[in-house]
């Protein structure tokens, strides 16, 4: 009983460390950069590029293939995969932000 119980324990803190380093790498971007963003898409509008099985969520990669808008004033990249509007760090290239 006990082995199971230290073993419970240590998933628990593992899991527990995994939860925090997660929560460094959160991005959070802030309301004012994104109506900047809504702003210059309504300005500059970018055509949609479609990618079959690409998953637009939050640390999804952006193939090389696919060309990031650089807006002023933000420092991340934008650019528009599957009719939806998506933010992205130009260092790592991974969504930052799904703009609704």
């Amino acid at each position: 009983m006990k082995l199971h119980l230290s073993s419970a324990a240590a998933a628990i803190v593992l899991m527990g460390g995994i939860g925090a380093a997660l929560a460094e790498n959160v991005i959070v971007v802030q309301p004012e950069q994104e109506t900047v963003v809504r702003e210059y898409i309504k300005r500059e509008p970018l055509a949609s590029v479609n990618l079959l099985g690409v998953e637009l969520k939050l640390g999804s990669s952006v193939p090389d293939t696919v060309e990031l808008r650089e807006v002023p004033d933000v420092r991340y990249r934008v650019a528009v995969i599957n009719h939806r509007t998506v933010l992205v760090d130009p260092d790592t290239r991974q969504i930052v932000e799904v703009l609704r």
